[in-house]
């Protein structure tokens, strides 16, 4: 069994992306490892580099700046990685610059994919996702957040990202795929106030034209994180590869989540209470078809 690697990341140093934490998480269950490097004007390049591992492959792109609509630049940077990995892979390993993965999913991960290796109605393998918010001692736990993506493939013919990137498609149809009892860890989120900030304006600018970003998120515009609808105190274990840089954390957050959960919309708080009494999310998007 062969596995291959992919990512796509543009000025990590500026933006603080943990994208060196992201692919060293799964660059034990990798082959080869397709880092699509984009026109930084920062040293994401060396910081890569650095990883210094024979797995790694860089190669150099140039993202369209003209994709503002919905994201689209991140899946044309996305599958510029995918179609650089190795034909002779049989599964590709998607990873974005702001996820890791604890390690104590790593054999979770390789013993699914041993096992539906040769069944060929699985077309991928379906992650749970737990988003860290404002710090790494809170996740969001509400409809606002996805509950699951897809990030191993079947390095199949015609399989490409969808939309902005969070997924994937065959040829323009939703891949089959299964369910595993492990998670992606996303630190976008996990920022103080000034470069939560920054992250949104810069992120909006591959969604949004500039006379949008003007009205909405002006230079003067001030982040709040009352916006996470809910969030729940996590009591769990990061993995090993973030710890340095959750011992440099150098703000506190400080939330009552009494208090956040009651600004929650009476519609969303009576479909809540349905998924958390039968774990049934009403209307959920689902870019997949689960298969047992």
């Amino acid at each position: 069994m062969k596995v291959a690697g992919f990512t796509f990341i543009r000025n990590a140093v500026k933006n603080d992306y943990p994208v060196v934490e992201a692919i060293t998480s799964i660059l034990p269950l990798c082959d080869e490892f397709v880092v699509a490097l984009g026109n930084s004007d920062d040293d994401t390049g060396k910081l890569v580099q650095n990883i210094n591992s024979p797995k790694i492959k860089i190669i150099n792109t140039v993202w369209d700046e003209n994709l503002r609509e919905g994201g689209a630049v991140f899946a044309a940077e996305t599958d510029k990685a995918l179609r650089a990995i190795s034909p002779d892979a049989d599964w590709a390993f998607y990873i974005q610059g702001d996820e890791c993965v604890h390690e104590k999913y790593l054999p979770v991960i390789k013993n699914a994919m041993e096992q539906n290796l040769d069944d060929g109605r699985v077309e991928g393998l379906l992650f749970n996702y737990l988003h860290f918010y404002g710090s790494y001692d809170y996740y969001g736990h509400s409809r606002r957040w996805y509950r699951r993506e897809i990030r191993v493939l079947r390095n199949k013919k015609g399989v490409h990202s969808y939309r902005d990137a969070q997924g994937f498609r065959i040829n323009g149809r939703k891949l089959n795929v299964k369910l595993i009892d492990a998670y992606i860890y996303h630190y976008g989120w996990v920022k103080p106030p000034a470069g939560l900030k920054n992250k949104l304006r810069n992120f909006n600018q591959f969604y949004h034209d500039d006379s949008w970003l003007a009205e909405n998120l002006p230079e003067t515009f001030e982040f709040d994180y009352k916006n996470a609808d809910r969030l729940m105190p996590f009591t769990g274990t990061h993995p090993a590869v973030m710890q340095k840089r959750i011992d440099v954390t150098n703000w506190k957050l400080d939330m009552d989540l009494g208090a956040l959960e009651k600004k929650m919309p009476f519609r969303r708080k009576f479909l809540q209470k349905i998924e958390d009494l039968t774990g049934w999310r009403v209307s959920e998007y689902r870019n997949y078809n689960i298969i047992k």
